[in-house]
C-alpha cells in the first residue's frame, strides 16, 4: 500500500473521529504553537497528539526539539504511528480519551 494513501486515509480517519467533540472536548487540527505546527490539539486538556508516518523516523532530532519546547509551555504529546491508526483505531481513541479525562487545564 501506498505511504501516502496510508497517511492521508489515517489523517482522514482520526479527523472524523475526533469531528464533534466526539471524545468530550474540542480538538484543532493543524495547530500552529510556539512556531510548531502540530497534528491535533485539544486546548481544554494541554493534548498534542501527533500522527507520524515515516518521515518521521528521519527527523526524530526535530521531533524531540518539539517535544522539549511544548512540554515546557506545560503540555502533554502522544504520538501514533500512521498504520495504528489505521489498524487500530479503537485502541488509539481509548488512549486519547484516557489522557483528556485524566487532566484538563479549564
Amino acid at each position: 500500500m501506498n505511504s501516502f494513501f496510508i497517511i492521508h486515509n489515517s489523517s482522514l480517519l482520526f479527523r472524523q473521529e475526533l469531528r464533534g467533540n466526539k471524545l468530550g472536548v474540542h480538538f484543532r487540527r493543524q495547530q500552529v504553537i510556539a512556531g510548531f505546527i502540530v497534528d491535533f490539539y485539544c486546548h481544554k486538556s494541554g493534548l498534542v497528539v501527533e500522527v507520524d508516518g515515516d518521515i518521521h523516523d528521519l527527523q526524530q532530532e526535530e521531533d524531540a526539539r518539539q517535544e522539549k519546547v511544548l512540554r515546557e509551555m506545560g503540555l502533554r504529546i502522544v504520538r501514533f504511528r500512521n498504520e495504528d491508526v489505521m489498524k487500530n483505531l479503537s485502541v488509539v481513541l481509548g488512549k486519547i480519551r484516557k489522557l483528556v479525562s485524566r487532566n484538563s487545564f479549564v
